[in-house]
């Protein structure tokens, strides 16, 4: 059954897909100026291009994650939304405050940004990925509370299911840790210490509980399985998930100063954190396998099972490559890193708001069930550009960060930072390629939602 108010997960949508094009725009820009230094500067210089490509992807996976709450949780509540009004307002303020924080960041220096947002009475800025001046911060939070009311309250006089309990922790956990960015303490180990509880407890611990609970939503309904069996799946991932997420922040405390004991607990934990993300996959196929209705809606399934399969390996087996501390002794902060970074962030995060938006938008748009069939194969193009290219993407920075790994950290003779990079641009040429295949991948993505064809029977 539709409900009126789901409707207000429209404009999310919209939002999150613009921010994600910017978003890959910032990042080729990026690209490019690793293999040729001076391009677009000082208009654009590279750390700045780094903090737009680092913000807008966090805000357009929160808009994502908003628009996917405020779809799913009338549905699953069975009744209308608190307010759809209030919703529209927070719409509003948020893609208006991050417009104007990444036009800061573009604008003016750094340094200026922080003066003119009087960053001095409570200074929250220069953190690597919690750049936001204070005042978009206090913003942030803002839109958060009124948006966990919001959906709260729905929830609370609504029915209530695992499906939207488990989002709701999620969503919780995400405002809850979020405030950890307040804290910025002098005591640079300090700093670093409660810095992942924002950064590692957000992508490996309560966004994985979001991530949870919208496949298991779609899954549901493209499926047509037991609500009973989809549960019990989601009780035992979310339990591991937060079992080995939480205490494998420790692999973030290996070398910044924090007692050795963090070594143990941080290898051990952390490697186990692939299980629930391998567990993810064979739920997802399980479910599909099991399934008691052919959906129309093809392209969303395969996003649904794109996102077990990728998830597992960015965030399961690259994680799982560098996380024990012998080993990240030696790979901490080099391409390594970057390759874990992008492929699990994809597979985890971004595969998971494509397939809420692949799902609902064409019921949002007043499509019986989902796209034409020959807009669903161009939607499928994209999804099979933008995976592969990520993959290769991975590949060739992994393939830079063991040469990094060898040259400057383990041969004989250690090279210095900037000759080894010197060496290894033949791989940051490759990822620029892969880079810009997938910023195609994602236009078609786009394109997808405007082609004519036969409209597709409901299930």
């Amino acid at each position: 059954m539709q409900y009126k108010s789901q409707s207000v997960a429209k404009p999310y949508f919209i939002a999150a897909i613009g921010l994600f094009i910017g978003q890959i725009l910032f990042g080729l820009v990026m690209g490019l100026q690793y293999v040729w230094g001076d391009f677009l500067f000082p208009a654009i210089p590279f750390n700045v291009a780094r903090m737009v490509h680092t913000n807008l992807l966090i805000v357009w996976l929160l808009f994502g994650f908003m628009g996917a709450a405020y779809y799913l949780i009338p549905e699953e509540a069975e009744r209308e939304l608190e307010s759809p009004a209030l919703a529209m307002l927070m719409f509003w303020i948020f893609l208006v405050a991050g417009a104007l924080t990444v036009l800061g960041y573009l604008l003016v220096p750094y340094a200026g940004l922080a003066k003119l947002t009087f960053n001095s009475l409570l200074p929250t800025m220069g953190r690597e990925f919690l750049e936001q001046p204070t005042i978009t911060k206090i913003g942030i939070v803002i839109v958060a509370l009124s948006f966990l009311y919001n959906v709260g309250m729905t929830v609370l006089k609504g029915r209530k299911t695992v499906v939207n309990l488990v989002l709701m922790t999620g969503l919780v956990g995400l405002a809850v840790m979020f405030l950890f960015s307040f804290y910025n303490p002098d005591n640079l180990v300090k700093d670093k210490f409660y810095w992942w509880w924002v950064v590692h407890l957000w992508v490996e611990g309560v966004w994985e509980l979001i991530l949870g609970a919208i496949l298991a939503y779609v899954l549901i309904k493209t499926t047509g399985v037991d609500r009973e069996v989809v549960e019990k799946w989601l009780y035992v991932i979310i339990a591991m998930t937060l079992i080995t997420g939480i205490i494998g922040t420790g692999h973030h405390y290996f070398w910044i100063g924090t007692p050795e004991y963090w070594q143990w607990f941080g290898s051990v934990f952390s490697a186990l954190e692939p299980i629930p993300f391998f567990m993810m996959t064979v739920f997802a196929f399980n479910m599909v396998n099991k399934r008691r209705r052919e959906h129309p809606n093809k392209a969303a399934v395969l996003w649904a099972l794109g996102t077990g399969v990728m998830a597992f390996l960015g965030a399961g087996v690259w994680g799982f490559l560098h996380t024990l501390a012998p080993v990240n002794y030696y790979t901490h902060g080099t391409q390594i890193t970057a390759a874990h970074a992008h492929m699990s962030f994809y597979g985890a995060y971004v595969m998971i708001v494509l397939t809420i938006i692949s799902y609902a938008m064409p019921l949002l748009r007043g499509r019986a069930a989902a796209n034409s069939n020959k807009a669903q194969v161009v939607e499928m193009w994209s999804f099979w550009l933008m995976t592969i290219s990520i993959v290769f993407l991975t590949l060739f920075l992994t393939a830079a960060g063991i040469l990094q790994v060898y040259l400057q950290r383990v041969a004989d003779v250690p090279l210095p930072f900037m000759v080894v990079q010197d060496k290894i641009v033949l791989f940051y040429w490759l990822r620029e390629i892969a880079g810009l295949v997938f910023f195609i991948g994602l236009m078609i993505y786009v394109w997808s939602f405007f082609v004519k064809g036969e409209e597709t029977k409901t299930a």
